[in-house]
């Protein structure tokens, strides 16, 4: 999935959130952020989910103007479906955004013609396997 990103201004800051799961405790916090779709102000409500997260959501408060790196999922509970916006980074607006890491591509190397009859080794009588 291609880098979601969308710059605006924090509008509110929800109370944080914590609780115990499975795999033991978790903490998250949401927060709305305005911005300029077109001509209209519209709004969009981001989870900072993790202790990390929260740490970064919290030099900021309502009012700044941030860029927010996030990803969409959705899952179904009861037949229905959630959808979830949760923050990856959050760094003040205008800074140049920087690309999560990823693993290099490996290089496309031209690729051998396929075998011909030539290319075949020539028979060897001494081989007495059945195939």
């Amino acid at each position: 999935m291609a880098a979601l990103e969308l710059e605006g201004r924090i509008s509110q800051k929800f109370a944080k959130q914590s609780g115990q799961s499975a795999r033991g405790p978790w903490m998250k916090q949401d927060f709305i952020l305005e911005f300029q779709d077109g001509s209209y102000t519209s709004e969009v409500c981001f989870t900072s989910f993790g202790n990390e997260r929260v740490a970064e959501l919290d030099r900021f408060q309502a009012g700044d103007e941030v860029k927010v790196s996030f990803n969409l999922r959705a899952r179904e509970f009861n037949g229905r479906w959630y959808n979830d916006v949760r923050v990856w980074r959050i760094s003040p607006a205008g800074q140049p955004s920087q690309q999560p890491v990823q693993s290099p591509q490996p290089q496309l190397t031209q690729q051998a013609p396929p075998p011909s009859l030539d290319d075949m080794p020539a028979e060897d009588d001494s081989n007495d396997l059945p195939f």
